[in-house]
């Protein structure tokens, strides 16, 4: 399948620069049989059933954008992406894998400085595109005074002192990410307690989203495109309650297409598709054929064209379907990506194994 099978034309003034109040966003929804729907996020609860099981994903967006200057003079901006050792803690690290420019004024062996107290060093260049830097400390001590919330590149303007709590979900706990799992945005903690006192059970996993979420498929082939690797973790709360769910004929409604991509990974390597505790990293790309083996309903942002998270959404309930639902949001004014409304989809009938 094609890369541009995947592609749909979208003015730019749809592109939300801001984010609304939580609880406030609008609701596009899309059944697997039956006509598209429109409304609000409030109208979630309506929309699910007592047994069902809210997923969601619990990591927390640091404020991941340092900038700082060369020792031999000019800017310079880093991205911490992850800690260098697998599985060290972010509040631990003083080695990290990054994003930097101007990379190429970045050789290893040039020291940077960051704020008035954090130095550190280029130690090596990472393909495609990644760096090592060594800081004198950890940084995440010194983050919420010199960080910067890495806000997604098509949001045209500097980070706010609003973005440090509205580009974070109500329930974030485990930092990592370096972007948002941009679905859980919508929720406030009033939305969250009336969908649970109608019989809905919550759980949460952890996905470190990446940098890669952001970039498009650049391949004309989707076969030819290789994903970044992303961290996740499942606990054996999260894997129970989801056996539970199936046991009793729930349905398992995924936050997100981070948690999609967790649960279908932790799925596949289990006989049976079980979800089990685990914790590793994922490459899996989700496109069309994609047997899923866990969720059943998806909540989710509007998403890029020719993106891996468009593919994947276009594998869950059919590619016609979920292009004609953009193009009823696009001509009713929907606001799109990061800050933008909410869809809520129901697995199409041929995507679903066992």
């Amino acid at each position: 399948m094609l890369a541009a099978d995947f592609d749909y034309q979208l003015p730019g003034s749809l592109i939300a620069q801001t984010p609304v109040a939580r609880g406030d966003s609008r609701l596009l929804t899309l059944p697997r049989n039956g006509p598209i729907g429109h409304g609000e996020i409030a109208d979630l609860p309506a929309l699910l059933e007592s047994g069902d099981l809210l997923v969601v994903n619990n990591t927390r967006v640091i404020p991941a954008r340092l900038y700082g200057r060369r020792s031999g003079g000019g800017r310079s901006e880093i991205l911490l992406v992850e800690p260098l050792r697998p599985g060290q803690k972010v509040e631990d690290a003083t080695e990290w894998v990054c994003l930097g420019r101007p990379r190429k004024r970045m050789r290893p062996g040039t020291s940077l400085r960051f704020g008035d107290a954090l130095d550190a060093d280029v130690l090596d260049h990472l393909e495609p595109d990644r760096l090592v830097v060594r800081f004198s400390a950890p940084p995440a001590g010194q983050l919420d005074r010199i960080g910067h919330v890495p806000l997604p590149p098509y949001i045209a303007r500097a980070d706010s002192p609003e973005d440090r709590e509205r580009y974070q979900t109500v329930y974030a706990k485990v930092p990592g990410a370096v972007a948002a799992p941009t679905a859980g945005l919508h929720f406030d903690r009033r939305l969250l307690e009336r969908i649970h006192s109608i019989g809905v059970e919550l759980a949460t996993i952890t996905l470190h989203v990446g940098p890669g979420t952001f970039r498009p498929v650049t391949t004309d082939d989707l076969e030819d495109h290789h994903m970044e690797y992303e961290r996740f973790a499942i606990d054996t709360e999260a894997a129970n309650a989801i056996t539970a769910t199936r046991e009793r004929g729930g349905r398992v409604v995924a936050v997100g297409t981070t948690v999609v991509r967790a649960l279908e990974a932790a799925a596949l390597a289990q006989p049976g598709g079980r979800v089990v505790p685990c914790a590793g990293s994922t490459e899996l790309f989700i496109r069309p054929g994609f047997e899923f083996r866990v969720v059943d309903r998806l909540l989710t942002n509007f998403h890029l064209p020719r993106s891996t998270l468009l593919v994947l959404v276009c594998a869950f309930s059919g590619r016609r379907r979920v292009l004609a639902a953009y193009e009823q949001a696009v001509a009713a004014g929907y606001r799109f990506y990061s800050y933008g409304d909410a869809m809520l989809l129901d697995r199409a009938a041929a995507a679903r194994s066992g």
